[in-house]
């Protein structure tokens, strides 16, 4: 399955700091719950998540099993002005990808 959701992403800036929130549309099965027959669901999450600012890393995470349906990340970063852009991905165990950008407000 790939997911065609995008995320919805905000990003602003303020007293030279910005701040980016983020919405990430995914099913984050840990594989220990069950379907209505009583047969294990797949594992199926998020593993890696990177953001960067023109091109540079500004945030590097590992996700597991143990986050919840469409997470939410807020993270904040030095730098950045209106008009740049910040983008974001994620790669689950399963090598989907998916990648937004958003324009900072």
């Amino acid at each position: 399955m790939t997911n065609t959701m995008p995320m919805r992403m905000r990003a602003a800036v303020k007293d030279g700091v910005t701040e980016v929130r983020v919405l990430m549309p995914h099913p984050m099965e840990s594989g220990q719950r069950k379907d209505s027959s009583g047969n294990p669901i797949p594992a199926h999450h998020i593993t890696e998540v990177t953001a960067t600012h023109n091109g540079k890393v500004v945030l590097s995470a590992q996700f597991g099993p143990s986050v919840s349906k469409d997470p939410y990340l807020l993270f904040k970063f030095q730098g950045g002005v209106k008009g740049d852009r910040v983008a974001v991905s994620w790669v689950d165990n399963r090598g989907e990808r998916r990648t937004d950008e958003v324009q900072i407000g």
